[in-house]
């Protein structure tokens, strides 16, 4: 009997929905949808995007497979390596997704088709590519009718890139707090001190926040006749939206960790081992699945040894601006993916039901986790107990490269430099206690020239 379970995130569009039969991920499309599936196809809109890597490529396959008797096809969409938020991209990210949608809608009005949602959700970095993975999120265009996602558009892509280039980087986690996108209301009151001489984003931010506040006190009769406008006027829209959004721009300076290699007591001989190390400890674990984690990646000095294998690596690290960094050095890297973690308080299941976004743990586990120059952080930066971070560690990789940093280290004395020693169990030998709760430790190699120590560990059989 085929195992079935329907996706947390795929409930709000009649047009279809999302599906694992037997663990292979499947789109059902019903009957209503028909008439825009069809001029999809015939107007070679589908083609176009799939061939230009903005569309999700898929194979249809045979109605035995759809769940139930409305349906007109059944699509098997090409896995994403890992599904990703909003609120975990880097700037560039958040802005390319932001380009990418309105490319789409471009293209998609030369054919009479139009997006009928503008969600950040619907876009996956996909082999380094901003690509739009909803192929139901087409309607057939109609003259005179308004951009029904204008506003979605703002809160997802507006509001948040505005807030970031303009007042705080770090009010990108807004979006976590509002699945549905930061209210422009909101946004506008944040940003309005640094941005009202701005006419672009005065008039999709702060007007279209007075706009839709008068709106919602309003009859519908007269919200109907507001919003009636052409294909010009629709076109000038997304030119403006487009032109408000290239704009925008944001430096990677001034964070914590930002600059973290031009400030560490590696000299060029002992990186050059770690790198080494890491790259046949790599060599050794062979990870399956062939993922790869890693925690703290800064710039993904060390994710590209493991992306440079052909092993689909995910650089995870708390600073905004390594990750942007990353990002921007490694655009063509279609095996690495950079993304925003805060690992003590990573990403939590949201939405309905707490099953529309999956947790940063649900999403693994990997085949392997790099924790290198990371453990210090947590233990004494954020007190937590060695043998929870190692619980932790266990329930999202299989296989584990984690760097030991002592305390007499100069980046553990930086730490300890502004507050108390509480840490007495901070050494290698009860890291090593706590650690063999979960994992059997497979090869310890002294780093040449510093007083750190390069782990090799397996998960241990539950």
């Amino acid at each position: 009997m085929a195992s079935e379970t329907r996706l947390g995130s795929s409930f709000r569009d009649p047009s279809g929905f999302v599906y694992f039969q037997d663990g292979v991920l499947l789109r059902q499309v019903n009957g209503s949808y028909g008439p825009a599936l069809r001029q999809l196809s015939e107007s070679n809109l589908l083609r176009d995007l799939v061939d230009a890597n903005l569309l999700i490529r898929h194979d249809e396959l045979d109605l035995s497979y759809a769940r139930s008797g409305d349906a007109i096809a059944v699509l098997k969409p090409e896995r994403v390596g890992l599904i990703s938020y909003p609120y975990e991209w880097s700037f560039s990210q958040l802005k390319s997704a932001a380009l990418v949608t309105l490319k789409i809608q471009k293209l998609a009005i030369q054919k009479g088709m139009t997006l009928k949602d503008a969600s950040a959700f619907n876009i996956q970095f996909h082999r380094g590519t901003p690509t739009l993975i909803d192929t139901l999120s087409f309607e057939l265009y109609e003259e005179g009718k308004p951009w029904k996602p204008y506003r979605q558009y703002c809160q997802h892509f507006v509001a948040p890139l505005v807030l970031m280039s303009h007042v705080d980087i770090r009010l990108t986690r807004l979006s976590a707090s509002y699945i549905d996108g930061i209210p422009l209301d909101l946004a506008s009151r944040i940003s309005k001190p640094f941005t009202r001489l701005n006419p672009r984003i005065a008039m999709h931010l702060h007007l279209h926040a007075q706009m839709q506040s008068r709106e919602a006190n309003s009859a519908p009769q007269k919200r109907e006749s507001r919003s009636v406008f052409g294909k010009n006027a629709l076109l000038g829209l997304i030119d403006s939206l487009e032109g408000l959004v290239e704009k925008l721009s944001w430096k990677p300076e001034g964070t914590e960790w930002a600059d973290y290699y031009n400030d560490t007591n590696y000299s060029p001989s002992s990186m050059f081992e770690k790198h080494r190390l890491v790259n046949e400890y790599l060599d050794t674990v062979r990870p399956s699945p062939s993922s790869v984690w890693d925690l703290g990646a800064n710039n993904g000095e060390f994710s590209r040894i493991s992306s440079g294998k052909g092993i689909q690596t995910v650089a995870w690290d708390i600073d905004p601006a390594a990750v942007e960094k990353n990002f921007l050095a490694h655009q063509n890297d279609a095996l690495m993916l950079p993304l925003v973690q805060d690992l003590t308080n990573p990403s939590p299941a949201i939405g309905w039901s707490n099953r529309e976004r999956e947790s940063f743990i649900e999403r693994g586990p990997a085949g392997a986790i790099m924790a290198l120059a990371l453990i210090h952080h947590l233990a004494i930066g954020n007190n937590v107990p060695l043998s929870d971070i190692s619980a932790f560690l266990a329930r999202i990789g299989m296989w584990l490269i984690i760097e030991f940093v002592p305390k007499e280290d100069s980046q553990v004395q930086r730490l300890l430099s502004s507050r108390e020693d509480v840490f007495p169990n901070y050494v290698e030998s009860e890291f090593e206690v706590a650690f063999q709760s979960d994992f059997e430790i497979i090869r310890k190699t002294a780093i040449p020239d510093t007083k750190r120590t390069l782990y090799l560990m397996k998960k241990r059989e539950m």
